[in-house]
């Protein structure tokens, strides 16, 4: 009856550990999808979608 206790606690235990990595890989998605918006450049410079400001700043500049 022990033995039977302590596998279904290991199975509880081995279902949260697979629940916490899928929420970890969620989160890692996440703040990789946020990072990338934070890093864009808001003027569209960078891809050269929008016309250059006169008198801008080639490095440095940020919205």
């Amino acid at each position: 009856m022990h033995m039977k206790k302590n596998n279904n606690k290991s199975n509880i235990d081995l279902a949260k550990v697979k629940e916490l990595e899928d929420e970890l890989q969620q989160l890692r998605s996440l703040v990789n999808t946020l990072l990338t918006v934070i890093t864009e450049e808001a003027d569209g410079v960078q891809n050269g979608s929008a016309p250059t400001i006169p008198g801008q700043a080639k490095r440095g500049f940020s919205m």
